[in-house]
C-alpha cells in the first residue's frame, strides 16, 4: 500500500478499473450530470458510488478527478498525433498506434523539439 503526502492511500488503476471508470463517466454524461466541461456534484457523487460498487475501491473525488484529468491529457495527445492523418490504426495485440516508421520518425522529431523548447522556457 502506497501512502500519499496527506496520509491517504494512493490510487492504483489497472486496465479494468480504467475501463469501468470510463463507462461510468459516459453514463453520467448521458444522464446530464456534466452540463458544461465538468461533472456537477451529483455526477461526481454517482461516479464515486458506482466506481466503488464495481471495483471495491473507495476513491475520493480528488483521486477520480486526477484520473479524469490524466486521461483527458492522453486523449488530447492522441488526437494531436492523428490530426489530419490518414492510414493510422490501432494494433490491438501490442496496444499501440499502428503507423509507418516514417510517420513515427516525424512525430518524434516534433516532440523532441517541443521538449527542448519547454526545458528552456
Amino acid at each position: 500500500m502506497v501512502k500519499t503526502k496527506d496520509g491517504g492511500v494512493a490510487a492504483f488503476w489497472d486496465n479494468t478499473d480504467v475501463l469501468n471508470f470510463c463507462d461510468i463517466c459516459i453514463k453520467e454524461i448521458e444522464l446530464g450530470n456534466r452540463p458544461t466541461t465538468h461533472f456537477n456534484k451529483e455526477g461526481w457523487r454517482n461516479v464515486m458510488i458506482k466506481f466503488e460498487e464495481m471495483t471495491g475501491k473507495k476513491y475520493d473525488k480528488v483521486q477520480l478527478k486526477n484520473k479524469w484529468d490524466h486521461l483527458k491529457k492522453e486523449w488530447k495527445l492522441w488526437t494531436d498525433l492523428k490530426r489530419g492523418e490518414t492510414g493510422l490504426g490501432w494494433n490491438a495485440s501490442r496496444k499501440t498506434i499502428d503507423a509507418s516508421d516514417e510517420w513515427w520518425d516525424e512525430r518524434l522529431k516534433v516532440l523532441f523539439h517541443l521538449c527542448l523548447l519547454t526545458c528552456f522556457l
